[in-house]
């Protein structure tokens, strides 16, 4: 068991994770439909986008800091796809007005500089060109993760992307009863952990010494919701999660901005 494995890189293959990996499958799956032409996707992961994006587009470029196996492996079958290893911002190598769409899910949380990160977004983008980004709801969030440098609110993130881009379309994930029924059980889980943070050592450390024991927290507590409540946590599919317009009580914002 691989428990020191981040809960940050969210795997297919873990069952502990299924709750988090089914709401990322449903950005890809949205994302598909919206997609055409060139893309980018900023934030490879393990890779299991590839499939989903790649058919709908005429070249699909995916970068991330890290190579898997995952990655190796898919694009030789794809011709349509190349991988990039690189740390962002800035898009080395990449032209500008290169794509019709750049998609990245669950990663501009953990940019130091998101103002440079959207300013080299919006350079590569075509004219008319869009922006699919996801991220976590800093309102349904339980507890600090140390991993994330920020999160946003609804207001906040369209405030940001309305600095550099002309249009932005507000969605967000929400959930059906099994989803809030597993978030109702992680939310005690949590409030049983945090009640020991008397002194709210959680916002007052620095965030990097607090990853890895919130990464161990985090993955054990993943784990024993899903020995405790293995029907619930394996049985949700991305279709347990929707979209519509957002509000303070959606998981993740999925925001659209479209450049001039």
């Amino acid at each position: 068991m691989k428990i020191l494995q981040t809960a940050e890189r969210v795997s297919q293959k873990d069952h502990s994770d299924n709750y988090v990996f089914q709401r990322s499958l449903l950005a890809y799956i949205e994302a598909a439909k919206l997609i055409s032409g060139n893309v980018l996707e900023i934030g490879t992961g393990s890779g299991y986008g590839i499939d989903i994006i790649a058919p709908q587009a005429d070249e699909f470029v995916t970068i991330d800091k890290y190579q898997t196996g995952v990655v190796h492996k898919v694009p030789a079958g794809k011709s349509n796809v190349k991988f990039m290893q690189m740390n962002v911002p800035p898009l080395h190598g990449i032209a500008s007005g290169s794509f019709n769409f750049v998609i990245t899910f669950q990663v501009i949380e953990h940019i130091e500089r998101d103002d440079i990160f959207l300013q080299e977004i919006n350079r590569v983008l075509k004219s008319g060109g869009k922006l699919i980004v996801t991220t976590p709801n800093k309102k349904m969030s339980l507890t600090r993760n140390p991993w994330h440098i920020r999160e946003y609110t609804v207001q906040e993130l369209e405030q940001l992307l309305l600095t550099y881009f002309q249009k932005v379309e507000q969605l967000g994930v929400f959930g059906n009863k099994a989803i809030m029924d597993y978030y109702a059980r992680n939310k005690a889980a949590v409030e049983k952990i945090t009640r020991f943070d008397i002194f709210d050592l959680q916002h007052r450390m620095p965030r990097r010494l607090l990853q890895i024991p919130y990464d161990i927290l985090n993955r054990l507590n993943r784990k024993k919701l899903l020995n405790s409540n293995k029907e619930l946590v394996t049985g949700i599919t991305h279709e347990d999660y929707y979209i519509r317009a957002a509000d303070d009580s959606c998981f993740d914002l999925f925001f659209i901005a479209e450049k001039k």
